[in-house]
C-alpha cells in the first residue's frame, strides 16, 4: 500500500471512529456523561439566616457571611447520599456591631473555642412533588443534636448565564429550607432567665448549587 493509500484510509479511519464516538455520546443521557449526583452550593448565592426574639418585643433578624457546603442528591428520586453545610461563626452579621461582637463571645456562639458551626445531612424524606423534610446533626459549641428542614426545592436546570466566568452555563439546582431549633440545647442558656432572649433560634436558609 502506498504513503497516499495510507494516509487516506488513516483518515477514514478516524473519521469513523470519530463519527461512532459521537454517535455514542448523543445517545446516552445527560446523567452518563458527568457527575449527576454532586452539587456543591455556590457561596455567592448560599444564605444562612436567623430569627431571635428580642424580650418579646420584636425578633432580631441576623445571617452569617461565610458559609459553604454540597451534597450528593438525585432530584428525580429524591435519593440524598449524604451532604454538609459549614457555617463560620465570626461572620455572624445582625446590622449592629456591639450585638454582634456580644454573640461571638463566650454568653453566645463563643467563636475563638468554636469557629465552625456544621451541619451534617442524614435523611432526606420527600414529601411531595418538590418538597421534602431534611433530617441531620447540627454541631454547635461542641455539642450535636439532631434538627429538621424543611426543603422547598424551587427549580432544577440549565443556569440561564454563564457562572464566575466559566465556559458554558452550569446546571443549577436552588432550594430553600426553614427549620428550628432551641438554643439551649447547645448550652448557650445567656437571657433565658428573664426572658431577654428567646429560646427558639428560627433558621432561613436559600442556596444554589452547581452540579459538578
Amino acid at each position: 500500500m502506498t504513503d497516499a493509500r495510507n494516509n487516506r484510509f488513516a483518515t477514514r479511519l478516524r473519521s469513523a471512529l470519530l463519527a461512532g464516538l459521537m454517535t455514542v455520546a448523543f445517545a446516552l443521557p445527560a446523567a452518563a456523561l458527568a457527575d449527576a449526583d454532586r452539587w456543591v452550593i455556590d457561596p455567592d448565592h448560599f444564605a444562612v439566616g436567623f430569627l431571635v426574639d428580642h424580650a418579646g418585643y420584636a425578633k432580631v433578624m441576623g445571617m452569617f457571611l461565610e458559609a459553604e457546603g454540597e451534597f450528593t442528591f438525585d432530584p428525580d428520586s429524591g435519593e440524598l447520599e449524604g451532604g454538609f453545610f459549614v457555617v463560620q461563626t465570626d461572620s455572624v452579621f445582625t446590622n449592629h456591631a456591639e450585638r454582634d461582637d456580644h454573640l461571638r463571645n463566650e454568653d453566645f456562639l463563643h467563636v475563638e473555642a468554636y469557629p465552625e458551626m456544621r451541619f451534617t445531612a442524614t435523611r432526606y424524606q420527600p414529601t411531595g412533588e418538590n418538597t421534602g423534610r431534611l433530617s441531620g446533626g447540627l454541631e454547635l459549641l461542641g455539642e450535636t443534636r439532631t434538627i429538621h428542614l424543611d426543603v422547598t426545592i424551587n427549580k432544577v436546570g440549565r443556569y440561564p448565564f454563564p457562572l464566575g466566568g466559566l465556559f458554558g452555563r452550569p446546571y443549577v439546582l436552588g432550594a430553600s429550607m426553614r427549620g428550628s431549633f432551641n438554643r439551649s440545647d447547645f448550652g448557650m442558656t445567656y437571657g433565658l432567665t428573664r426572658d431577654i432572649v428567646g429560646d427558639e433560634v428560627e433558621l432561613i436558609i436559600e442556596f444554589e448549587a452547581q452540579r459538578q
